[in-house]
């Protein structure tokens, strides 16, 4: 299969890119990693897609294989968006799907809004389009964990200690039930944390998924939903922390969209349900 990557020149720095099948004639889709910061090393499982169409994966500048500058200036959503449309430019992507999950179906409703030419459809894998509604689901979410872990997450918060041992062991546990269920993760995902970063992550977002702090806290896209014309599924997990109420929610908004719900997973359903997942996904494109 033929596969290219390099760099691209965008706002603030240089962003890695790799193309798979680029020679195939399909609708290519874009994939949209989550985070922010996290870039594109967990959903690298999504190249299965490219046996049918080209697949481009990218990290957003500030992490992965991209540039990291220091500016803090550069950590909004407005600039990402005017980086996704410079990597479309760059590599003259005349129609194509894109597939955003978690922050990057943030990313990619931001986008659609400003850039629709082009756009074939939109998956919106784990949705965060409101981060008011997610605030008030982790809250729920929170409530069905052990008393103790419960006490220290809203302890550290109020004593300003995000940052302590303490505080990452509950976040893991948080984890546990609401972002990925295994009991080992893989060692491919494991080495994957070393490309996450952190500083885009805390400006934009916060502490913790859930400790929303950072500059997208008031970020709610819900009323401009309904001007999404094109095909669009939206999924998640059973136990997500982008909650199956949330994003049905957010479906019966868009017109002309579809729902599904992965049974067996939280928010990394593309690794805990793989072939359910790409199996999803790949009926979707090539309807």
């Amino acid at each position: 299969m033929s596969t290219k990557e390099g760099y691209i020149d965008v706002t603030g720095g240089k962003v890695w890119y790799q193309m798979h099948n680029y020679e195939s004639d399909q609708t290519p889709v874009i994939v949209l990693h989550g985070g922010p910061g996290s870039s594109h090393w967990s959903l690298q499982v999504l190249k299965a897609l490219a046996d049918e169409r080209p697949v481009v994966f990218y990290d957003q500048l500030g992490c992965g294989k991209s540039d990291c500058p220091d500016d803090t200036s550069l950590w909004h959503i407005d600039r990402f968006v005017e980086e996704l449309h410079q990597i479309k430019e760059t590599l003259k992507l005349k129609k194509f799907h894109i597939l955003g999950h978690s922050w990057g179906t943030t990313l990619a409703a931001a986008y659609y809004f400003k850039h629709p030419e082009g756009v074939k459809s939109i998956i919106f894998s784990s949705p965060c389009l409101s981060a008011p509604i997610w605030a008030k689901d982790q809250d729920r979410n929170r409530k069905e964990l052990p008393q103790n872990v419960q006490q220290t997450l809203k302890d550290c918060e109020e004593n300003g200690t995000t940052d302590s041992e303490a505080y990452k062991e509950a976040t893991a546990v948080f984890n546990k039930h609401f972002v990925l269920r295994l009991d080992e993760k893989p060692d491919w995902l494991k080495e994957g944390a070393k490309y996450r970063g952190s500083k885009v992550y805390n400006v934009m977002w916060g502490p913790s998924e859930f400790h929303v702090t950072g500059n997208l806290k008031n970020l709610d896209c819900t009323a401009q939903l309904e001007r999404i014309t094109v095909p669009t599924l939206y999924t998640c997990g059973r136990y997500d922390e982008a909650t199956p109420e949330s994003t049905k929610y957010f479906s019966d908004l868009t017109p002309n969209s579809s729902f599904h719900v992965f049974e067996n997973s939280a928010h990394m359903a593309y690794i805990e349900e793989h072939d359910q997942y790409i199996q999803v996904m790949r009926d979707f494109l090539n309807k």
